[in-house]
């Protein structure tokens, strides 16, 4: 791995303070992640396995394998790893401002989420997983898209993190046929059904976190009517019975304007279809999250077109920025998204 620095246990151990209970950022199915510094002063955070195990060896070679070939401003960075010590450790780069998850669902955050400031953070992700599907140098679904694994750096950007059950495909490869596996409440259910994975289910994962950020209901909820626990299906039926603005943040009604808020709710009902042929590709949902929010500040637009997005195919790089992609496709996707709103206009 050209890109990662080989670390010692010692090292890490020094960093972390002998990964100290105080250190830790957070705790998930594969391991513990804890806050460290090395001796030059940069601040890391090193992912230790819970247990020796090889099915979490396996997912932690295949996060190096991953994060080895991804170069994206929204992915978070791997720094290195360490095979010396007794369970792998992983260290990435330190993003400070914890996760999505936290700030939408956490009643001690008091921190407040601007519809502004989500529209942008859909817009970061949604970039980020059609880079993976469709530009980086080897395809890669993500497989485990939801707001806890979205982190926020100190600028509150958006950066997609825990690759541990993503995989790598071909070009030519339509699917994957896997034991399903997934967090409840972001799982596609054609995948649950089939065993086979699509870049559509990463999709339908992105819809829920849409619907989060519509929301900031959690996607299973005791607190719910039972047949309202699942968010998706009741996300859904509110829409088809025209009571959208039922459910949505209060934060979202206050400041978006109502045309906006229907056009990415109808984003959110393409995302969410049950068939994985009728949902948009991540390509199509970025750049449609890019127009709304261009279309709410037009300074964007300016910003954009000075970032490209470099699609390698071997030793060559083409660039093409966002907005022009946009403008070629913007006529055909305009008329369906006004379509889309007047069917869902309040009475």
């Amino acid at each position: 791995m050209e890109k990662g620095k080989l670390f010692t246990s010692m090292e890490l151990d020094t960093a972390t303070d002998h990964f100290n209970e105080n250190r830790i950022l957070g705790q998930g199915g594969q391991g513990t992640v804890y806050k460290g510094m090395l001796i030059d002063g940069t601040i890391i955070a090193v992912k230790k396995s819970k247990v020796i195990d090889i099915g979490q060896v396996e997912q932690f070679v295949n996060e190096i394998i991953v994060l080895s070939k991804i170069n994206h401003r929204n992915v978070v960075k791997l720094l290195g790893f360490c095979l010396e010590s007794e369970v792998p450790l992983l260290v990435y780069e330190f993003i400070p401002n914890g996760t999505l998850y936290q700030y939408l669902h956490d009643p001690n955050r008091e921190f407040p989420i601007s519809w502004e400031m989500r529209l942008r953070i859909a817009n970061e992700v949604a970039g980020a997983l059609s880079y993976l599907h469709s530009a980086a140098t080897i395809p890669v679904y993500h497989r485990d898209v939801k707001s806890s694994n979205i982190l926020l750096d100190e600028n509150y950007r958006a950066k997609v993190s825990d690759f541990g059950a993503s995989r790598s495909i071909t070009i030519d490869q339509t699917h994957l046929t896997t034991m399903v596996q997934g967090t409840i409440g972001y799982l596609d259910p054609e995948y649950y059904q089939t065993s086979q994975f699509t870049d559509k289910s990463d999709v339908y994962s992105f819809g829920i976190v849409l619907v989060e950020l519509l929301t900031r209901e959690k996607p299973i909820s005791q607190l719910r009517a039972e047949e309202d626990r699942n968010l998706a299906s009741y996300f859904i039926i509110l829409m088809e019975e025209n009571r959208l603005f039922d459910i949505l943040d209060k934060e979202v009604l206050d400041h978006g304007e109502n045309e906006e808020i229907i056009a990415v709710s109808n984003l959110v009902k393409r995302c969410l279809a049950l068939h994985g042929r009728y949902r948009p590709t991540m390509k199509e949902v970025a750049m449609e999250l890019e127009r709304f929010q261009s279309l709410r500040n037009p300074t964007i637009v300016q910003q954009n077109e000075e970032e490209i997005d470099c699609i390698r195919t071997g030793s060559i790089c083409v660039t093409t920025t966002i907005p022009m992609l946009m403008q070629l496709e913007a006529g055909v996707e305009l008329t369906s998204m006004e379509k889309d709103q007047s069917l869902l206009l309040p009475r």
